[in-house]
């Protein structure tokens, strides 16, 4: 590895490698995420070409930052180098206990304990009573002068975990499984050292899920600075004032979310969520010991809330998943009701999470029922009164409907609200994600703020100082998002009346619920085109159409139209099949293959709507 290669792909890097939380799916490839990146990266480095133009058309790492991105790519193939391992072995994480806990669990499923070697004075992992008596982790921790030291252990995972400066090579032996190097001051990285090809292999995919699900990658900002220290450049380094950004984020929770409690902002959304469901998890552990643990969970939910769930139950054996039908034709109410019966039935504490609105059909439930079901009293088999249910709601799509205040139709239900703050609270620019309680469930934030530190998944200080700046402004992005999207719907509705589209009624935006996202189906006949035999081919062929309609969009106006998974950001549109892509986990059986479209403060939707028109009647030749 020459270091002078890494000091021009930083000179010459695209600015969107630091700035933006998501990539163009038009040039990835999720079968070979970072592989293809670094192998073009690679192809580079021989012909001395890491110039803007070709840093810049290079297969996308990843589609989301929070998975990984081409810093945190371009940091692990240097550090793999390095030390002699495969990039593809090295993962690195913003916490710096999220990789020890993805072994952790690896082998904990796997029945194994895994032993823990460490230098310094202090143990590495935070928490250790809680990781063994929730979590149910199995692990024995050693401490050692030295990576000679570590012993081998046939039964389980041997671990050293190591505070090595990041440009040198690390200290190891043969004993060794797995190296955890942390940063002195942001994050860590992982390094699969298993001997056996493929078990290395299976590793390191196990634990890259967990940093796809319940973590995140290196962001982007610390990997480009840790790059620099490696190859021996200074960083500038700006002054803080401590607590400013942190306060002014806090500050416009509360606005948008009408909470009274102080709100927790994490890594990311997904970091803030499994925090939430871990301790929720403990809270009925703690107030219900015994009972069984019932978390009620849209099954065709975005794919990340229904992985993690699933995870969660397969990790803790006192959990199970109870499926929640909520769109597309089942209403969340009635469905809820039913779910709340059958967890009574079973004496169990019911933990409900649901998406307001559903993503990706954009339904939101009758309010007042909702809280009617929430609150309604329920008998146990014994007779004695059900455990009431504690609510999880997120409010990515309409972060701005004050779901917490004191007004709320849920007001005396025990509710968590969490977003995602790679949507509207920032705009796009960092993956940060906060939640915040009701009164009724202000005894719930300690337990997951607990989860949220042994992690180490809280918001990075670039984060919080992103949010700070960008928060102020996200009440009138979300208004002028909406009436975008309201627009470009009713021309869709002129334009195509048997079109099927899903967006809020002008009722529910009447109540502040004005998402800028919608979903489309179009119909088996548009102009010319003709309708199958049976229903198996028009299904096909409406499907067909619905990609036909996404790549029509794009390659008519390709800086205003983008293949991505992205919402409420500050330009463009944004188009996406859900089934292939935010619902990447979910039973096929509950995917939609239908069309989502979010639209920005700033789109040309006169422009959107002349390449719909074009798409269902294309001009005759000469006419355009």
């Amino acid at each position: 590895m020459r270091f002078e290669a890494v000091g021009k792909i930083l000179d010459n890097a695209p600015d969107e490698w630091v700035k933006l939380t998501t990539h163009r799916l038009d040039i990835y490839d999720e079968s070979q995420a970072k592989t293809q990146f670094l192998e073009r990266l690679s192809a580079l480095d021989e012909h001395d070409g890491y110039t803007a133009n070709a840093l810049t058309v290079l297969p996308t790492a990843y589609d989301y930052i929070r998975l990984g991105h081409p810093l945190s790519c371009v940091l692990e193939w240097v550090l793999g180098a390095l030390n002699g391992v495969s990039a593809n072995h090295v993962i690195s994480f913003a916490s710096k206990t999220m990789p020890m806990l993805a072994v952790l669990r690896t082998e904990t499923l796997a029945g194994r304990t895994t032993y823990v070697y460490y230098t310094g004075e202090s143990e590495p992992l935070i928490d250790i009573p809680r990781l063994r008596n929730i979590y149910g982790y199995r692990f024995e921790l050693n401490r050692v002068e030295s990576a000679s030291e570590v012993t081998n252990h046939e039964d389980g995972k041997v671990m050293f975990v190591t505070d090595s400066p990041f440009a040198a090579p690390l200290d190891t032996n043969s004993n060794i499984d797995v190296t955890v190097n942390r940063h002195s001051n942001y994050g860590s990285v992982l390094f699969v050292q298993v001997k056996d090809a493929a078990k290395a292999a299976e590793l390191a995919s196990r634990v890259q899920h967990v940093r796809r699900r319940e973590t995140i990658a290196m962001t982007p900002p610390i990997a480009q600075l840790l790059l620099r220290e490696i190859i021996g450049r200074e960083s500038s380094s700006t002054e803080r004032i401590e607590g400013l950004s942190e306060s002014a984020v806090f500050r416009c929770i509360r606005e948008n979310t009408g909470c009274a409690t102080l709100p927790l902002v994490g890594s990311s959304g997904l970091s803030v969520q499994y925090a939430v469901l871990m301790g929720l998890v403990e809270y009925a552990m703690t107030e219900h010991p015994g009972k069984p643990i019932c978390v009620l969970v849209p099954p065709n939910c975005y794919g990340g809330t229904n992985d993690q769930t699933r995870r969660v139950a397969a990790l803790i054996p006192e959990v199970a998943i109870v499926d929640m039908l909520v769109d597309g034709g089942k209403d969340m109410v009635t469905s809820l009701d039913s779910a709340l019966d059958y967890v009574a039935g079973q004496g169990g504490v019911p933990l409900v999470l649901a998406e307001i609105p559903t993503n990706p059909r954009v339904e939101v439930p009758d309010m007042s029922s909702l809280a009617a079901v929430l609150t309604a009293p329920r008998l146990t088999p014994a007779g004695k009164p059900a455990v009431a249910p504690v609510f999880m709601v997120d409010q990515t799509f309409c972060p701005n409907v004050e779901l917490l205040g004191d007004s709320s139709e849920i007001v005396a239900v025990q509710t968590i609200s969490f977003s995602s703050g790679s949507k509207f609270p920032s705009g796009g620019t960092c993956v940060a994600g906060y939640c915040a309680s009701n009164s009724a469930g202000e005894a719930l934030l300690p337990f997951i703020g607990a989860h949220l530190v042994l992690s180490d998944n809280t918001a990075a200080d670039h984060q919080l100082d992103t949010l700070a700046e960008c928060m102020p402004s996200m009440r009138v992005r979300i208004q002028q998002a909406y009436e975008n999207a309201r627009a470009f719907v009713a021309h869709i509705r002129k334009t195509l009346p048997e079109a099927k589209i899903n967006f809020v009624s002008d009722d529910l935006a009447d109540l502040g619920f004005t998402p800028s996202v919608f979903s489309l189906d179009l119909p088996i006949r548009i102009g010319t085109r003709t309708a199958g035999h049976d229903g198996e081919e028009d299904e096909a062929r409406k499907r067909m159409q619905n990609v036909q309609l996404i790549e029509h969009m794009i390659a008519r106006n390709p800086d205003l139209c983008l293949h991505c998974v992205s919402y409420g950001q500050l330009k463009a549109s944004y188009w996406t099949i859900p089934a292939t892509s935010t619902q990447g986990t979910t039973r096929e059986s509950d995917k939609d293959y239908i069309v989502r479209v979010s639209l920005s403060p700033d789109v040309d939707v006169p422009r959107l709507n002349q390449a719909f028109t074009d798409f269902c009647y294309p001009p005759k030749l000469g006419q355009e």
